[in-house]
């Protein structure tokens, strides 16, 4: 019988220790360890893609907080889009030549953003997307920030 989680919490911080729980675990996602975007036996869930939500904030960007990953459909995106036109988030879109200089660029901005006023951070709760070098058509990593605005 296989199984699949729905989602993977923990509690974490900015931390090098904090980022190195939050590789452990993408690691042991992507590589089929956790179930989330395979299914037990290993089958590939088609039509999902994984999503880094940041709530439960101690305080801002410096405290610890709650990182859920867990998949969506491409519905979510669109609900988000509308969030964004609503006003209530602000997206960042950045791309590189892998995930991790795609969102290092993308929070690199969110908090350049937050020094200079830009944009007032509600710390409620943020989502995180990112696509994997290949996928896009231009080759390149993207990482899509959701920011929660006040």
């Amino acid at each position: 019988m296989s199984y699949v989680l729905n989602s993977i919490t923990l509690r974490t911080d900015n931390s090098e220790g904090g980022m190195a729980k939050i590789n452990e675990v993408w690691g042991d996602i992507v590589g089929g360890k956790l179930p989330l975007m395979h299914d037990s036996d290993g089958h590939f869930l088609q039509g999902l893609s994984p999503i880094s939500r940041y709530s439960n904030y101690e305080s801002d960007e410096e405290g610890a907080y709650d990182l859920t990953i867990f998949t969506v459909t491409a519905a979510f995106l669109g609900d988000m889009e509308r969030k964004v036109a609503a006003g209530a988030f602000k997206k960042y879109d950045f791309n590189g030549a892998d995930i991790a200089e795609a969102a290092n660029k993308a929070w690199a901005q969110v908090y350049k953003d937050k020094v200079f006023g830009t944009i007032r951070r509600a710390f409620t709760e943020d989502f995180e997307s990112t696509v994997p070098v290949g996928y896009p058509k231009d080759g390149r990593a993207h990482c899509y920030l959701y920011i929660a605005v006040k």
